[in-house]
């Protein structure tokens, strides 16, 4: 009878009903989602060891977990690249399938259509999906340029642009917001777990940091206009693509980020464009210590070892580089975009290409914490890229900007290559450049003036003919496969589907 007992209660340890028991009581995964506003990679040591940009929390997140190389916003329809760049955060939806439209003006060509844009895609954006979830759902960041009918499905929300120098006025704002939610967790003993879309007005211009920060990094809150700001060795040198003035003009008449910063205006001339980074990088680190202060708190609470961190930006940005200010062009320094991720599994000081989009991270935290991905959502889970399973979860890239004159510019890039072309100002500017990055990762142009040979635009170059004619017929084919509603001068059309 007792070996009966014995026998009986083995099984019970081992039987489904037990694992199911184990499975339900395990406690869930919680989610820090940190996203800036206009940070370049390269700005950040993790991505460029010469910066001298001092994030040490940011650094050590990096060490701690996974650094993805290869992380872009698909892009953007309208100047206020933000905002779909948001969009496709929020609603895991490619550039063309979002909602776009703004005081009855289509600006998303396709917005109307609604076999490409579902009517109901807010109830199947981050906050909707994690509320039902049974995720308790918080949310700070700026006003505006955003997703607003996901935004507001936050159960708890405190939005607010903040682009000052001051505790009150600036990033320590959204800071003491995630630590007052943390607290009132804590003071009520909230156990369920939470996902925190934890939010910046900075490093976006108006640029205006601290003044010890400033002071650190050699820079001024510059608001004369007709005047150079004072030049100071502690300023960041140039960055090594600069240039006084991009080669062609850009398509966008009167963009704002190219004449209207205050600062910079229209100004690419060494004194601005240092002093301008300088205040970049004033902000950016007065960001690093407001992330260390909540992981510090969630460290304290017993949180941080069962929380997914991920780090990113809504795009890059330019600041003196080819000649540009702002975030309306497809070079790599702005339409990549830094991407850190760090939490249960994931291997420390790893690095990854990964190809992903911003609009990955969605279907990535539903598959991290046990929730099915709505069918809405066409990105891809990066979850075997953190599993160390897949070292990349697509092998082709696309990009777009068409928030000027139509049909813009657009990028494709597969392994080193890549190609970006031009259609702007009703045809008056039609340029096409292509770049091996594995050999020129600046993307120098000829402007630059390079003694390597690979270290420029090979469009032109008769040894890459048949790379080229590789590279048109992949954008042409991703641009048909997303719905892009434009066509460039030189594009006729084609059944080819691209790979994955």
């Amino acid at each position: 009878m007792l070996l009966w007992g014995i026998a009986v209660a083995a099984l019970l340890q081992s039987s489904p009903l037990r694992a199911a028991d184990e499975a339900s009581t395990k406690k869930r995964p919680n989610f820090l989602f940190i996203i800036v506003d206009d940070q370049s990679p390269f700005d950040l040591k993790v991505y460029d060891p010469k910066s001298t940009l001092d994030t040490p929390n940011i650094d050590r997140l990096a060490a701690q977990g996974m650094v993805f190389d290869g992380a872009y916003h698909m892009g953007a329809f309208v100047g206020a690249v933000c905002t779909p760049s948001r969009h496709m955060v929020m609603c895991g939806r490619t550039v063309w399938h979002l909602p776009g439209k703004r005081r009855g003006k289509l600006l998303n060509p396709n917005a109307d259509d609604p076999k490409l844009v579902p009517p109901d895609l807010a109830q199947y954006t981050m906050p909707a999906i994690f509320n039902r979830a049974g995720y308790d759902t918080m949310r700070t960041c700026k006003n505006g340029n955003s997703y607003e009918a996901a935004n507001k499905l936050f159960t708890v929300r405190h939005d607010a642009t903040k682009r000052g120098g001051t505790d009150q006025s600036g990033s320590v704002w959204h800071g003491d917001q995630v630590l007052d939610y943390l607290n009132e967790r804590e003071q009520a003993k909230d156990d369920d777990p939470f996902l925190i879309y934890f939010g910046f007005s900075h490093p976006h211009d108006t640029r205006d940091g601290t003044p010890e920060l400033l002071k650190k990094y050699g820079a001024v809150n510059h608001t004369d206009k007709n005047s150079l700001p004072p030049a100071d060795p502690k300023q960041p040198k140039l960055p090594p693509n600069y240039l006084e003035k991009h080669p062609f003009h850009h398509g966008h008449p009167n963009l704002r980020d190219e004449v209207a910063v205050s600062g910079v205006w229209e100004k690419r001339d060494e004194r601005t464009i240092r002093n301008e980074l300088g205040r970049e990088f004033a902000c950016s680190e007065n960001i690093d210590k407001q992330i260390g202060r909540v992981l510090q708190k969630l460290d304290a609470m017993g949180e941080l070892d069962n929380t997914y961190i991920f780090y990113t930006s809504d795009h890059g940005i330019a600041i003196g580089r080819h000649g540009l200010q702002g975030k309306q062009n497809l070079y790599e320094h702005t339409w990549r975009v830094p991407f850190i991720a760090k939490g249960p599994g994931i291997k420390a000081g790893s690095r990854v290409q990964g190809n992903i989009y911003l609009l990955d991270v969605l279907p990535t935290l539903c598959d991290l914490a046990g929730i099915k991905t709505p069918k809405t959502v066409e990105g891809e889970s990066f979850k075997p890229v953190l599993d160390g399973k897949e070292s990349a979860i697509r092998d082709v890239l696309y990009g777009v900007y068409c928030g000027g004159t139509k049909p813009g510019m657009r990028s494709v890039k597969k392994g080193d290559w890549k190609l970006i072309k031009y259609d702007v100002l009703d045809g008056k500017v039609r340029e096409t450049q292509m770049f091996n990055l594995a050999k020129n990762p600046h993307e120098y142009l000829p402007e630059h003036q390079r003694d390597n040979p690979l270290e420029t635009d090979l469009a032109e170059d008769p040894k890459y003919k048949e790379k080229r004619a590789e590279m048109e017929a992949l954008l042409l084919a991703e641009m048909e496969r997303l719905d892009d509603p434009y066509r460039f001068w030189d594009q006729g059309s084609t059944d080819t589907k691209s790979t994955k």
